[in-house]
């Protein structure tokens, strides 16, 4: 029967390549300042069309709060057979850099055995192995389906998260397969189990009343941007690892590894430059905070004049791992901050969102059928993984549903470069965690 359906995907994965050229095609980032919304509608009919053809019922646009749309759905589940909701996204991010695309962001492009295009993996390429998974099955389908396909989750405002609680019944399941997530490396079958949170602060700087000339003040006259500079750099030791006062920076990782070699290419690292930090690579991945300066505002270098700079200031983003508080590192980050303020300048450090870490229950019947489904499509048992991106949404399911299982797959790896120029996706990729996901179907069903 594995055979068979493995037939079933090969043949299918041609029209894989179709569907995922067609969604590619549409520039849903929802952002309106950037795209017209219309396109996040377009991909959002695509998509209920899509699985309305591969036998869900009812599958409709439902309008969330924040005013995207969320594509949803449903299977009843045969006699005594458990419920699994199908999760994924269809919005992307925008292009960012133009001109580093070898080929256009919006069109599919084959290269070098791999689909290049703007949310190929992330995540419309989860939204096709989800297809593909289904027609493979066609008919045979063996368990009750629910199906989510949000249109606001790289924006990050919330819209999917302020709908379920009140549609909690609707979208209830016994197994959550959130497909926005992959494996280890390519051919390395791996769940995601631990997710790091992240809180965002503002730090303002004011040394001066405005901007004096540093001729006739440099020197004594405080300098806003030094001080900015020294306060960013205490949060950091001499290794680049981080540390912030009231804060454990020193956990440790059980799950698979990531061998150094591989992040430093994955990572685009510079031939020469260190890793910052201690411990081994998937210690400060996905079990310690790490804080980034993602954003300064000072003086630009083009058109900057000789002036001792009055106010500088910098947005500051904390991972943070599961079993530490996001609020209570954020209150860490922000008292590490104001203490550090040398020569008694003024500082004022704005809060701005903490999302909380996640960590998956790995015991129930759930994993166990996909580690068997993975072993049967990869030939080796299944991996986890952590991630240092977060995804808000799975600890309202945990709190929503805190019965179900949430499991995080997918057709990303290091390689499909997300969220970056050249993003791409392995189309064995594809094929393998479609077999995975319809194996997974079956050996779930026989679990209940």
């Amino acid at each position: 029967m594995t055979d068979e359906l493995a037939r079933r995907i090969d043949e299918l994965m041609p029209r894989a390549k179709v569907d995922l050229a067609e969604l590619v095609a549409i520039p849903s980032v929802a952002d309106p300042r950037q795209y017209p919304p219309e396109k996040c509608r377009e991909a959002a009919e695509w998509v209920a069309a899509a699985f309305t053809e591969a036998g869900l019922r009812d599958v409709h646009l439902e309008e969330t709060p924040d005013g995207s749309h969320a594509v949803v759905g449903h299977r009843p589940p045969p006699p005594g057979a458990p419920t699994v909701l199908l999760y994924s996204h269809y919005d992307v991010q925008p292009p960012l850099d133009g001109p580093a695309w070898t080929s256009p962001p919006f069109e599919l492009t084959e290269r070098d055995g791999r689909w290049y295009g703007r949310g190929a993996a992330d995540c419309k390429g989860n939204i096709v192995m989800h297809l593909t998974a289904l027609r493979a099955l066609g008919e045979s389908v063996p368990v009750g389906l629910k199906l989510v396909v949000e249109g606001s989750e790289e924006q990050g405002t919330g819209g999917l998260e302020a709908y379920v609680p009140p549609h909690a019944g609707e979208l209830h399941a016994d197994a959550l397969l959130i497909c926005d997530t992959g494996n280890a490396a390519v051919g390395v079958p791996t769940a995601t189990t631990s997710l790091r949170g992240v809180v965002y602060v503002v730090l303002a700087v004011e040394a001066l009343k405005g901007d004096v000339h540093s001729g006739m003040f440099g020197g004594p006259a405080p300098d806003a941007l030094a001080a900015l500079i020294r306060i960013l750099d205490s949060l950091r030791d001499a290794d680049g690892g981080t540390r912030i006062n009231g804060l454990d920076c020193e956990g440790s990782w059980s799950g698979v590894g990531y061998d150094e070699g591989t992040f430093r290419t994955d990572a685009g690292v510079l031939d020469g430059a260190r890793l910052t930090g201690s411990g081994t690579v998937a210690d400060r991945l996905w079990a310690r905070p790490a804080v980034t300066v993602i954003g300064i505002d000072c003086p630009p270098v083009v058109g900057s004049v000789p002036a001792v700079p009055a106010t500088a200031r910098a947005r500051i983003s904390l991972r943070v791992p599961p079993g530490t508080d996001a609020r209570a590192a954020q209150d860490a980050l922000v008292a590490h901050l104001e203490a550090a303020a040398p020569w008694g300048v003024r500082v004022s450090v704005e809060r701005e969102s903490a999302g909380a870490p996640f960590k998956a229950e790995t015991g129930g019947p759930a994993y166990a059928a996909l580690d068997k489904a993975m072993q049967e499509v990869y030939g080796k048992p299944m991996s986890f993984l952590g991630q240092g991106g977060s995804i808000p949404l799975c600890n309202v399911l945990a709190t929503t549903f805190p019965e179900a299982e949430i499991v995080l797959m997918g057709v990303e790896e290091p390689r499909c470069r997300i969220h970056a120029p050249n993003e791409s996706v392995d189309p064995e990729e594809i094929r393998n965690m479609a077999h995975v996901e319809a194996l997974f179907l079956r050996h779930f069903a026989a679990s209940r």
